[in-house]
């Protein structure tokens, strides 16, 4: 018998883009093992196929789907919370909680239903609110929220982190024995994200007005500074100059005119295009574009989920290197020293100057993706966990539980 999971997840579901992506196949995969799982959210956002989503109330005024940090979220959370007490009035086994405001959310659900509480860390709260421009470290407000993180971080039965490295840094951050902390990567839908028709990538190329001839360098995910698109911008122009025949491909939003206007202001406007928001059904199609991919993402902790769809892509991928690129792309990816722009713009110029490594190193990617990092395979070391704490076993506080693959 399977079981009913209700995952909070305070944001606007499903908006196509990373922790999103985690919370949508998470879902689907325990659906596919006969689990019935509902998603808890914000009233904006779309209904994808494969999980049931209940919202909080309507809010006419702020019908737009926003990215990150804000002050709305302080009643948005509130309505959440009520609705996803709710929803927890029917069968719920487990609260799934993501984030940090869902973890708090979740305890009070979880607590009032005596069902155990699992907290899907995405990050640090501080270093996200810092990313996004809604945090100073030196302002008045930091000590408040790191506190509050930390106390949020002591509330659920488990935690999973998306990285051995971000659980690394959680553990390490204590000041004081807190729930044990498992690590559950990020997977990959094998079957959505690989070969694609030909003819249709011609039309796409065509639609976007891909000059013949250039090699395409791609990059799909949120545009913003701590995902490192400006110094990707810069580093295309220093390519640009030695490669006239590359064409930057970048993928998504919301910065969009941000970027664009920086790469008028570099004169190299015509060497790229940038698409706008790309629906996560589409992706696949997108980076089938592309000859190389490329993340210039410098976060130590927070996932990097777009590394293992350019893996199951089969296209040869440059990083900077951190922790969390080298536990996905492991000795098959090429490394920049984290922030060198330079140093990222000649990895690609020696990976763009090498279509013979290009093919083996993309064939290698997908079949070390298709063995290590599919969203079944998460999804039965779930359920561990799950039946770990029905059960009424229990982890030593602050040891780290093993998942067996």
């Amino acid at each position: 018998m399977g079981y009913d999971i209700l995952a909070i997840a305070p944001t606007s579901f499903f908006a196509d883009y990373g922790c999103h992506v985690r919370i949508l196949e998470e879902g689907r995969a325990l659906s596919r093992r006969g689990h019935r799982v509902t998603v808890s959210t914000y009233h904006n956002g779309r209904d994808p196929e494969g999980v049931r989503v209940v919202r909080m109330p309507r809010v006419p005024w702020h019908a737009e789907v926003r990215v990150g940090s804000h002050y709305h979220k302080l009643y948005f959370d509130a309505l959440l919370a009520a609705r996803s007490l709710v929803a927890a009035l029917g069968r719920v086994d487990v609260v799934h909680a993501h984030m940090h405001d869902g973890a708090l959310i979740g305890y009070l659900v979880s607590r009032l239903r005596r069902v155990p509480l699992v907290f899907d860390y995405q990050g640090s709260l501080t270093r996200e609110m810092i990313d996004h421009q809604f945090l100073r470290q030196t302002g008045p407000w930091y000590r408040p929220v790191a506190w509050l993180e930390r106390m949020i971080e002591r509330l659920p039965d488990t935690i999973l982190t998306s990285s051995t490295n971000a659980a690394n840094a959680l553990e390490a951050g204590r000041a004081r024995p807190g729930p044990p902390v498992e690590v559950l990567v990020d997977g990959v839908d094998i079957g959505s994200f690989g070969p694609c028709d030909p003819a249709a990538v011609e039309r796409l190329r065509g639609r976007y007005g891909i000059p013949v001839g250039r090699e395409v360098v791609g990059y799909l995910g949120l545009l913003a500074e701590y995902q490192g698109v400006g110094q990707l911008i810069y580093a295309a122009r220093r390519i640009v100059e030695r490669r006239p025949n590359t064409h930057f491909l970048i993928m998504g939003y919301p910065g969009l005119e941000r970027y664009q206007r920086q790469a008028h202001d570099l004169q190299i406007l015509d060497h790229v295009t940038f698409t706008g928001r790309v629906p996560y059904e589409q992706c696949a199609l997108h980076l089938a574009l592309a000859d190389v991919a490329v993340s210039a993402k410098q976060s130590a902790s927070e996932a990097n989920g777009k590394l293992l769809n350019y893996m199951a892509m089969g296209l040869p991928t440059v990083a900077y290197d951190t922790p969390v690129a080298r536990e996905l792309l492991g000795d098959l990816g090429v490394y920049a020293p984290s922030g060198d722009v330079a140093a990222l713009a000649d990895s690609l110029l020696a990976v763009l100057d090498d279509p013979c490594r290009r093919e083996v190193v993309g064939r290698a990617l997908r079949r070390r993706v298709a063995r290590q990092f599919s969203w079944d395979g998460a999804a039965a070391r779930l359920e561990q966990v799950y039946a770990r704490l029905l059960s009424g076993a229990v982890t030593a506080p602050g040891r780290r539980a093993a998942l067996v693959d």
